[in-house]
């Protein structure tokens, strides 16, 4: 099985300081569309693994959330893609949980969840907390330089191996050439 784990806000979609808290703010990044689309034509698995503390601050509540994944889903659907899960911590950093980034609870679960393990498995993210995350348990970090990410190749402290690229299509684009 061929399996990557993509951040959501900053990889997938525009980020935002505000939080995206409405399906009308969540607007893909150009090009990450039709680069899930070439993942999954490539045989991969396409999971989502991103931070959502604005649950946990009141800023937007479940039913939100699941309207901005719908049309995440809805959207990637108009382009051929798919998205085969998404997995979400509600958490704020104060609640000290142990799915939020930069621990690797939520990772833990995908790779239970997919019988797997993570060693090697593509993670990308735009921040230093996606990055630690997944390389923790053996995964191939991949930054891109949407969203934070500029800010976070600059700031430095990358996982060992981190690979750079300017956005999620680059990244794709490497990854099925292999």
């Amino acid at each position: 099985m061929k399996l990557i784990i993509l951040d959501r806000d900053g990889v997938i979609n525009h980020d935002s300081a505000q939080f995206i808290k409405n399906p009308e703010e969540w607007k893909p990044i150009p090009g990450s569309l039709e680069a899930i689309a070439r993942l999954n034509q490539d045989g991969f698995r396409v999971v989502v693994a991103t931070n959502q503390s604005g649950i946990g601050r009141g800023l937007f509540d479940m039913p939100m959330l699941n309207a901005i994944h719908d049309k995440m889903h809805k959207s990637c659907a108009l382009v051929g893609a798919h998205i085969d899960a998404v997995f979400f911590c509600p958490h704020t950093a104060e609640d000290h949980c142990d799915c939020r980034k930069p621990k690797s609870g939520m990772m833990e679960e995908i790779a239970t969840r997919y019988n797997t393990s993570l060693d090697g498995v593509p993670a990308v993210g735009d921040s230093l907390r996606d990055l630690q995350a997944t390389a923790a348990l053996g995964a191939q970090p991949y930054l891109v330089l949407t969203g934070k990410g500029t800010k976070t190749q600059t700031t430095g402290g990358l996982p060992g191996g981190t690979l750079v690229f300017d956005d999620l299509a680059a990244v794709v684009a490497a990854l099925v050439q292999r």
